[in-house]
């Protein structure tokens, strides 16, 4: 292809898009299948596979590493479960020896020694359970921290592999699924530990307690359990219901999340546009339909504990009545019967103790198939890794090749962004790419770094495709920066040192040439810790240029053979943007840079140029070219012809574009005759910019030849050979393109005009003016000197231990009763209804044992009858039959009541928790604690296992408690004595209970804490995934995040050791308290101090109590779990609310009217000592147009921020009578309604945000269904003043096309018009527009322009400006020369002061800041004019150094 000025024509009809659609290469069903399950909802992707899901699923991430522990749980499960069925066996001969003697045929002392020799045995038994329970439950904590780290690496490994189609196709975002995987990565790590475990143990109990059972008497063993088959299916059926509801579920949940994810993301907008409220909304609508959900799961899982309840007590009607004919002589004996029923009844309440894990298991279940569909289907699809391409170059030239290439989006698969385009970048060349917003330039990025995949064509690099390329040396040899700069949370170093490959040896040196290039230095020496400070929350506390400027200073020390800069400085002000391109120019001399932009200013008229339209390469050539045809494309972004009368050309103080001085000279021919700079007189650290000059010794007399095309002519590509490259340059071309840094002249040479003036330089030489422009030198330039090893790196280096270290503050562990405290005031009516219910039947439940250890006895006292047994023993079955009906209904009241009261509970404070979330003032949102990631897993995952508090373990403790006091009262009635010997080991168990749960708090808090920062590594990479393989950081990423898996794991190894010993204690102290109950029992009996009948009623009154009471301490993890995520939600739902600046004003405004700045000073919160704004003083008159303009981080986007009352300002000097220093319609912004504030003033920020919902609904955002603004009328007529209708319309379902996460994907620059939209359609009394057309091109920026000129303009225009009396305000924050044209006043800052204020033509005649801002200095009759601001170029980043965008050469 040849480069020529020619306009290509394009077909673009729908029928030629249809003949691609059909041309596109067939997918397999396999893939169809994925898109339609997987792409567009990752969480119905397994649907059918978790519906139908084995329990093996809870193993699907179990490798033979696992096999020991978990064979070791397995083992000592077995054990542990024999251990209640061996108890059983004890009890039974203890039983049959106070029955022998309660009938005469055992003597006292006989009676004592046997039951001695039984309690030895128990308290044996009590020993091997104490190992068997603290080993198994040790091992499965280990087996389920292990499954943990298994599931985390491989979705990490699948996920950093998956291409970039599969996360744009995201349902809900990356975000909220990010945030639902670690859910389920903790539903299933919390399945295979504990509840696992006690699955495995009890399941082992039930069957050697039915072999127990079938030994001591098969035929009362099967009449007993003949229900059992009955009770099973009815299981089994209620269990089936239970999965579509958890499914459900996790879909509502991942919805609630997404808002949740993308409201604190856009907090700024959030805020500014009064959308708490409707966030709130949204919000609490979601979580209420996940509830729906989990109420059917409550319902199930109360009905299967109320059924089994009903059946483990029912079947004593059938047993004992059958038993009670078995005892006689020659039958069975009493002992035998005993232990028979006693068997049975551990059978059936071991099933009893595994329901209440059933919904742990049933998420875990769930948990495992999902996330094993997650991973087959990312493995099923295309991978990065599996991409063809193994070659490895190695040499990069740079030449690069797009032929004819065509490629859509997935989320818009019948939209081309790019159609049939071809490019020819030449290597070493600079080659810039414009086009509208929207056109397919980003695409064109994104293509060349292989993120997609094009459809047809084909792209080359040194003429081998992209495809056969490993994609490592694809990325290592080109980088792209995008606009959106992306920063980690790591050292501002850390960041720029990412940009090479081992940037773990990357110098201090070689960081801070790169910053240097980007004018970064006095952005750093700024910041608390310099270099070192730490950048949280992905720098969100740093401006968009300054972010800018640090990926650009990565972008320099990564330095690769091509560079493609999309928008890259389009948050710069026009100084730094020329001053950073001129030194990306130089830098990248001999080195292939594509450009793309829309800012024309930054191209030269030998640059060569692609205009792009609707994907298509519509024109391209050099700009000089491109100039010269006045009706082609690239004509729309040229500016309207310049009055003559313009004060900028009369004056000659500003050129309207930037490039007019290289142009100028480079065509005034210069000599170099001065012999004061030598190539090796530079300082190392001085910045090289491009040397607009040639210099030729004038002995040869030759002339300066402008760069040329290359002439390139595209080459048939063949993957086995190596290409061919076919151009002709010209030597000229040659040596221009590919001559190294421009020397200094050779000695005694002048420089001269070749049209025989002498110019400026014969005055002062080049080096003196380079030299004057570093009158203060860089302060880190003597450090350096000093050595490597040296730490006085000045300012840029700080040693941290110059501010005192902040204290940590851990997370405060709520006890039980303070959270469970905070239920009854949360909940609604209906809620406390239930708890109240709840608790009710949780008292009828805590009787009903009791109760029926009071029958149980009388039953058991039938056995010592010699006649009437049959009758006795039918009488007190069917009274356990009434017993057992009561306990069932209120077993099952009990559970549903409490489950329903917790989700109630959880959901209002999660309500609550949002609410004061977005009810924060903005600076809380920059502290590290509280980032996206932590806040929406304490909404989500925290909350969820909170619930538990009051759904399972309230009702527990309280039953358990009731159940102990009735039984003691009772005991103490019946048998006092043998009461208080029991009793007496009550502070025993609480010591060791107390110990379990306090190590268990501790660890579980240590666990979690662990947990949370490797999900916060997980979070960063995979929301960053664009950049991570830019930089090729994967396995950074991947390092640090197997990192903190790593130490989440031994944390979770070192909590299963401490547990399990404290578990194993607690756990088998029942046992000990039996025997001691038992040896003293008979003690008593032999003395006939008691009856026996009486002995037996405290047998089994404090053996079932203290059994059920125990029960407990298998929760403790659990519990100390919940605790721990309970006090994290709980601090968010105890967040202040109204009590922040945004609250303390009550007064109402109709109008903002004129507001003003008096002396104001502000600091931002997170960055104390270092002021953003200092006495800053100005007034904006109602209805006029004022612009604030300055260098990067001058403060101009604060002062917006402080106008919209996200920050108040510095309270000022309490002693001095100054007006207050913010003041709108003369009312102190702190007496003002924040609310009402913000419906009259609405902001564009240079960074819009979309959110997940429909355009028009994107548009309408902040305002009521209601509202008169709210009408499809004017969300169209918004949408037309910024250049948007079009485009909407063009969308598949125009105004209603869900875009944000999940939507159809859009570009920045048409981002952006939509934010315009919503501004506009809220017709507000201030418009504040923070660099709202940096990402739009000239024609659309344009139209912007002309609707702010319409809108603010309601009476008649004075010599060219705006005159408003009663129209809209407007707040320009601008780096655009022509955005300033549109103001009344301009003020100017730097380094937070207001150094200029005045009109555009009143600033220009001044010669000062605003003149060195628009034109970055100039040299007049040999002194340098800085504009005489303050320490001249520290508004620039690099304090001390001023640098002109213009020759500085240039005579008068």
């Amino acid at each position: 292809m040849y480069r020529n000025s020619t306009i290509v024509e394009k077909a673009r009809s729908p029928k030629k898009k249809a003949e691609w659609s059909e041309k596109r290469p067939a997918r397999s069903r396999m893939d169809d299948d994925l898109e339609s399950n997987g792409e567009q909802n990752l969480d119905r992707a397994g649907s059918e596979v978790r519906r139908l899901a084995p329990w093996r699923s809870l193993f699907n991430f179990t490798t033979k590493k696992h096999t020991v522990s978990l064979t070791l749980a397995i083992i000592l499960s077995v054990g542990s479960g024999i251990v209640i069925p061996a108890l059983a066996y004890l009890l039974g001969k203890v039983f049959d020896s106070f029955a022998n003697f309660g009938a005469g045929n055992l003597e006292g002392t006989e009676l004592v020694r046997k039951v001695n020799i039984w309690c030895l045995a128990l308290v044996g038994l009590g020993s091997a359970s104490w190992l068997l329970n603290g080993g198994y439950f040790m091992c499965w904590l280990v087996f389920g921290e292990l499954q943990a780290k298994s599931v985390r690496d491989k979705l990490f490994e699948s996920l950093v592999d998956k291409e970039m189609e599969w996360y744009d196709m995201r349902a809900n975002g990356i975000g909220a699924l990010i945030s639902r995987l670690q859910t389920q990565i903790r539903d299933l790590q919390i399945a295979t530990s504990q509840p696992l475990g006690f699955l495995t143990q009890y399941t082992v109990t039930t069957f050697a307690a039915l072999g127990l059972a079938l030994y001591s008497s098969w035929n009362l063993t099967l009449v007993t359990l003949a229900t059992l088959p009955i009770s099973a299916l009815v299981l089994s059926f209620i269990s089936a219901k239970m999965q579509p509801s958890i499914e459900a579920q996790e879909i509502k949940l991942t919805q609630a999340s997404k808002i949740a994810t993308n409201a604190i993301f856009a907090i700024d907008t959030v805020k500014c546009y009064n959308g708490q409220g409707f966030e709130i909304r949204q919000y609490s609508a979601a979580v209420a339909n996940a509830a729906k959900c989990y109420f059917i799961q409550a319902h199930a899982n109360a009905s299967q504990i109320g059924f089994v309840r009903l059946a483990t007590l029912g079947m004593f009607v059938q047993g004992f009545w059958y038993g009670s004919t078995l005892v006689h002589p020659g039958g069975k004996s009493a002992g035998q019967v005993l232990t028979t029923f006693w068997a049975c009844l551990m059978a059936t309440q071991a099933i009893e103790q595994i329901l209440p894990q059933m919904i742990v298991l049933e998420k875990g279940r769930a948990a495992g198939a999902t996330l094993k569909a997650v991973i087959v289907q990312m493995e099923r699809g295309r991978k990065v890794t599996k991409m063809v391409g193994t070659r490895t170059p190695a040499h990069c030239d740079g030449d690069i090749e797009v032929r004819n290439v065509s490629f859509a989006y997935p989320a818009r698969p019948d939209q081309l962004a790019i159609s049939k385009a071809t490019f020819f970048f030449g290597a070493g060349e600079t080659t810039f790419v414009v086009g509208r917003s929207g056109s397919g330039k980003s695409t064109l990025g994104n293509l060349l770094m292989r993120y997609y995949t094009a459809e047809s064509g084909d792209i080359a690099i040194d003429g081998q495709s992209l495809m056969t390329l490993d994609i490592n040396w694809l990325r290592n040899n080109v980088t792209l920066v995008q606009q959106q700069s992306i920063l980690f949370n790591e050292t501002i170093f850390k960041n720029i040192a990412f940009g090479r490959r081992d940037h773990s040896n990357v110098t201090k040196r070689e960081v801070l040439e790169a910053i240097q290039v980007a004018l970064l230095q006095n952005t750093i020496n700024d910041l608390p810790d310099g270099l070192d400070t730490l950048v949280s929350n992905s720098g969100n506390t740093m401006s968009g240029g300054q972010k800018q400027r640090v990926a650009l200073a990565r972008a320099r020390l990564r330095d690769t053979p091509i560079l493609i800069l999309d928008e890259a400085t389009s948050a710069l002000d026009y100084i730094s943007r020329s001053l950073v391109m001129d030194a990306i120019r130089e830098w990248r001399r001999g080195k292939t840079t594509i450009i793309i932009t829309h800012d024309i200013t930054q191209i030269y008229e030998d640059d060569y140029v692609y205009v792009l339209d609707k994907g298509h390469v519509v024109q391209e050539g050099f700009r000089k070219a491109l100039e010269d045809s006045p009706t082609g494309p690239f004509s729309t972004f040229l500016p309207d012809t310049v009055d003559p009368k313009d004060p900028i050309r009369d004056s000659e103080e500003i050129t309207t574009y930037y490039d007019k001085s290289h142009t100028r000279a480079q065509s005034e021919g210069l000599i170099l005759t001065s012999p004061t700079m030598s190539s090796n007189s530079r300082d190392s650290l001085d910045i090289e910019f491009p040397q607009r000059l040639g210099y030729i010794p004038s002995v040869f007399g030759s002339e300066l030849h402008s760069r040329r095309p290359s002439q390139a002519i595209m080459t048939q590509l063949s993957p086995l050979s190596p290409p061919t490259r076919r151009f002709t340059m010209s030597p000229a071309v040659a040596m221009s393109t590919w001559s190294p840094p421009a020397r200094s002249p050779p000695s005694g040479m002048e420089l001269v005009d070749l049209t025989g003036r002498k110019t400026m330089a014969s005055r002062l030489t080049a080096a003196q003016k380079l030299r004057r422009r570093l009158s203060m030198p860089i302060q880190v330039s003597t450090a350096l000197e000093e050595g490597p090893n040296q730490r006085s790196w000045s300012k840029v280096f700080k040693k941290r231990k110059e501010r005192p270290p902040k204290p940590s503050k851990t997370l405060r562990i709520r006890s039980i009763k303070s959270i469970l405290s905070t239920v009854w005031p949360t909940v609604a009516l209906k809620a406390r209804l239930a708890l109240l219910l709840g608790f009710f039947c949780a008292s009828l439940h805590a009787a009903a044992t009791p109760l029926f250890s009071w029958v149980f006895s009388k039953l058991l006292a039938t056995f010592f009858l010699n006649s009437g047994r049959s009758k006795e023993a039918l009488k007190w079955s069917l009274s356990v039959l009434g017993v057992a009906l009561g306990d069932s209904t209120a077993s099952y009241g009990m559970h549903y009541c409490l489950e329903y009261c917790g989700q109630c509970w959880i959901d209002t404070l999660r309500g609550e928790a949002l609410q004061r979330v977005l009810d924060q003032p903005r600076s809380w949102f920059d502290r590290d604690k509280n980032s996206i990631s932590r806040i929406v897993e304490s909404l989500d995952r925290n909350a969820e296992e909170m619930r538990n508090l009051v759904g399972r373990f309230a009702g527990f403790l309280f039953v358990a408690l009731t159940m102990l006091g009735i039984a003691i009262i009772w005991s103490l009635a019946v048998c006092w004595k043998l009461t208080i010997v029991g009793l007496t080991t009550a502070p025993i168990l609480y010591a060791i209970t107390r110990g379990f749960e306090t190590i268990s708090g501790k660890w579980e808090g240590r666990s979690n804490d662990a947990s949370e920062n490797a999900g916060s590594i997980f979070a960063e990479t995979f929301t960053n995934i664009r950049v991570v393989r830019a930089l090729t950081l994967e396995n950074y990423f991947q390092n640090k995040y197997a990192k903190s898996t790593d130490e989440a794991l031994i944390i979770g190894l070192k909590r299963a050791a401490y547990s399990g010993l404290f578990f194993g204690l607690s756990d088998s102290g029942i046992i000990f308290v039996t025997a001691l109950i038992f040896y003293y029992g008979a003690s008593l009996a032999c003395k006939h101090h008691f009856s026996t009948e009486s002995i037996i009623t405290v047998f089994t009154m404090l053996l079932f109590s203290i059994a059920n009471a125990n029960a407990i301490v298998a929760f403790i993890p659990q519990i100390s779990s919940s605790k721990d995520t309970a006090s994290r939600l709980l601090r968010l739902s105890n967040l202040p609310l109204h009590k922040s600046h945004e609250h303390s004003g009550i007064h109402r405004l109709s109008t903002p009217g004129t507001v003003t700045f008096n002396s104001l000073n502000f600091t931002y919160p997170s960055r104390p000592g270092h002021p953003v704004l200092r006495d800053v003083s100005l007034t904006i008159p109602a209805g006029s147009c004022t612009a604030i303009v300055g260098s990067s981080g001058s403060g101009k986007s604060t002062v917006a921020s402080l106008l919209l009352g996200l920050y108040p300002p510095d309270k000022p000097d309490i002693t001095s009578r100054t007006p207050p220093p913010l003041t709108l319609d003369r009312i102190d912004i702190r007496a003002v309604h924040t609310p009402t504030l913000r419906s009259l003033i609405a902001i564009v920020p240079q960074s819009p945000t979309l959110f997940p919902t429909s355009v028009a609904a994107n548009i309408a955002y902040g305002l009521s269904a209601s509202h008169p603004h709210n009408t499809a009328t004017n969300i169209r007529a918004a949408a037309n003043a910024a250049g948007i209708d079009e485009f909407i319309l063009s969308l598949p379902r125009g105004y209603e096309t869900l875009i944000g996460d999940g939507g159809t994907g859009i570009s920045g620059g048409q981002a952006q018009r939509i934010a315009i939209a919503r501004a506009l359609v809220r017709k507000p009394k201030v418009l504040v527009l923070d660099e709202a057309t940096s990402s739009l091109d000239t024609e659309s920026a344009e139209v912007v322009r002309e609707s702010i000129r319409r809108l603010i303009s309601q009476g008649n225009s004075k010599k060219g400006k705006i005159k408003t009396d009663e129209g809209m305000s407007v707040v320009i924050v601008t780096h655009s020369k022509e955005m300033m044209m549109l103001a009344q006043e301009i003020v100017v800052l730097d380094q937070g002061r207001v150094v200029q204020r005045g009109s555009y033509e009143e600033l220009l005649r001044r010669k000062g800041e605003f003149r060195t801002l628009l034109r970055g200095g100039e040299w007049e009759g040999g002194h340098e004019n800085t504009g005489g601001g303050p320490s001249g170029g520290e508004g620039l980043g690099i304090k001390g150094i001023e640098w002109n965008d213009r020759n500085p050469f240039e005579g008068r």
